[in-house]
């Protein structure tokens, strides 16, 4: 439960500097500005192959990271080449690393936060002693502070993708004569990774595909209200496996939500327990998925299906873990169109309640703690 709080009160303490520098409202009101100058499509068309498990692990789950941009940093290259180009159409770099409408212009982060003073403003330590006192220079420090970090979180998000292994990377960084990487000039490359042929799989952008087999859709929301902003990789993981089995099976979605088994979702998807069930059980506090109640005669209803995929789908758990249940899920896409810092900052701070209320039952119940125990095993 300790590191549950602890968790808990980090990511609400990064959530609040976010907002309080307006970070997220930057990257989403210049995401806004590339919807507003392009396409304007309504939903952004995503490969399945990005999903598809090679062994234990998918490209996807390779970048379920405690650590980096590099999900997020994909998810947002994809949205930027949809919006600018029509289907079929390859992906060419027209944006820079630096200056208001770059790459690392589309990035909300918290900052640097200085464990041994307790704030995020060490920076302010570094600081020209001219500049101290003047309140519009050291917002321009800040900014320029975290501007760096921005490019910093990018560069860090390309040298992941493209170090997920020659046939998996999905971008592709060119090097100077001296052997350094040229960023400014990388390529993307599709879902399904660089690929096995001397010829790399450049990005093109998807037709949409009638089933989900071979591609998924994401509302333009989840990227324009700040939620590819503010969710965890395992977060962003959990819900894209789930719109793929939602759109993959729409009616038993709709009939009685999906569900996927340990094994099944390991060999289709390689998410593990920890990253699935937490997942799940924030996406639900968050308002984008909701349980379902399974109808009567399901059951029968299993027994007759053969392909294992759809049985996986529709199977109950053998062993069922009563802090997760119901264990049948539905997608909730109208939680999208909320704002996802007020929305996290809400749940955030209703949960650290909760878990300190929880902490507080365990001292009444057991008021010396472990002191008791080591005197007792004394």
């Amino acid at each position: 439960m300790a590191d549950a709080r602890e968790t808990n009160e980090r990511r609400l303490r990064r959530l609040q500097q976010m907002r309080r520098t307006d970070s997220v409202t930057k990257a989403s009101d210049a995401l806004g500005k590339i919807w507003k100058a392009g396409r304007e499509p309504d939903s952004i068309v995503l490969r399945s192959t990005l999903l598809w498990a090679d062994g234990d692990r998918s490209r996807l789950t390779k970048l379920v990271l405690p650590r980096g941009i590099a999900l997020r940093f994909y998810l947002l290259a994809v949205f930027e080449a949809q919006c600018r180009l029509d289907t079929g159409d390859l992906w060419q770099n027209a944006r820079p690393l630096a200056g208001t409408e770059s790459w690392p212009a589309l990035v909300a982060i918290d900052g640097a936060y200085d464990t041994a003073s307790g704030t995020y403003d060490a920076a302010l330590q570094s600081m020209p002693a001219e500049l101290h006192g003047s309140a519009r220079a050291e917002e321009r420090w800040r900014a320029r502070k975290l501007e760096d970090l921005r490019l910093r979180q990018v560069k860090g998000a390309l040298r992941t993708l493209e170090e997920l292994g020659q046939e998996d990377a999905l971008v592709s960084v060119p090097r100077g004569t001296r052997g350094q990487r040229l960023y400014e000039e990388f390529s993307l490359m599709e879902e399904g990774g660089r690929g096995d042929m001397p010829t790399p799989d450049h990005y093109s952008v998807p037709a949409r595909s009638w089933t989900a087999a071979k591609t998924i859709t994401l509302p333009k929301d989840f990227f324009l209200k700040g939620w590819i902003q503010v969710l965890n990789p395992s977060e962003v993981a959990t819900w894209l496996i789930l719109r793929r089995m939602s759109q993959w099976a729409p009616t038993k979605h709709r009939l009685s939500g999906v569900f996927l088994t340990t094994r099944p979702r390991m060999q289709i998807f390689g998410l593990r327990d920890d990253a699935w069930e937490d997942g799940c059980g924030r996406l639900r506090e968050f308002g984008l998925i909701r349980p379902a109640e399974p109808p009567e005669g399901l059951e029968a209803a299993v027994d007759a299906i053969t392909d294992p995929l759809i049985r996986a789908l529709f199977s109950e758990p053998t062993r069922v873990r009563q802090a997760y249940e119901p264990h049948f899920w539905q997608m909730t896409d109208n939680g999208l169109t909320a704002n996802a810092v007020q929305t996290l900052d809400r749940e955030l701070t209703y949960r650290r309640e909760k878990l300190a209320d929880a902490a507080m039952k365990r001292m009444q119940h057991d008021p010396e703690g472990p002191a008791s125990h080591a005197s007792a095993d004394a």
